[in-house]
């Protein structure tokens, strides 16, 4: 099974390595082959979105998922909500079974808050995590401004590195704790376990 992954940014791309891990544990013997797609800013639309997804199916994919944010940063906003994204993904692309879209409402470091405690440990600082639900936190102080608030107090001083930071604070975390607080991310990982026959998150 050979499946792309449309995303944003070199964030989600970093996330693979978690991703591949978390799935390994659980398809075991019928692993598919994953190939993120990074677009930096935001991911194509209309018919360029169909095009591409058209022509990494001709190119030897079984699947392709799209990944979005809703607030891709265009004025007006291309999305309203996480479900107007999705609609009009699938409307962009056409009726095809083989194209599976889905969005956050903010941005990719929602799946990270979970992870709080060794964000603040890297970090070292001793901020509280935010409050609420992960994938809600507010849009006009979203989850990487959050995380980099907290670097920026912090011992070291130094900024955040989606790249190098994400990478760290995932590092032998269980995706499973993300994905029962997180449920974009429970539905982008179900869609893998699905596709390749595995037993879906409850």
């Amino acid at each position: 099974m050979k499946i792309a992954v449309i995303c944003e940014g070199k964030t989600e791309k970093t996330f693979k390595e978690s991703l591949d891990k978390f799935l390994k544990q659980r398809l075991s013997g019928n692993m598919p082959a994953l190939r993120f797609h990074p677009y930096h800013g935001r991911i194509p639309t209309n018919s360029k979105l169909k095009r591409l997804v058209e022509n990494l199916l001709k190119d030897g994919y079984d699947h392709v998922i799209a990944v979005t944010d809703v607030y891709t940063g265009t004025q007006p906003p291309e999305f309203e909500n996480a479900q107007d994204a999705i609609d009009k993904m699938r409307r962009w692309v056409g009726d095809n079974p083989r194209f599976h879209p889905h969005a956050a409402q903010h941005d990719f470091e929602a799946w990270l808050l979970p992870y709080w405690s060794t964000i603040q440990k890297i970090a070292g600082h001793n901020k509280r995590a935010p409050n609420g639900q992960p994938e809600t936190v507010n849009h006009n102080n979203p989850p990487a401004y959050r995380i980099g608030e907290i670097f920026r107090i912090g011992e070291s001083g130094r900024s955040y590195v989606k790249t190098r930071d994400a990478k760290k604070i995932l590092e032998g975390q269980d995706l499973l704790v993300s994905a029962n607080q997180c449920p974009t991310l429970k539905s982008f990982i179900n869609t893998i376990l699905s596709l390749c026959g595995g037993e879906i998150i409850p």
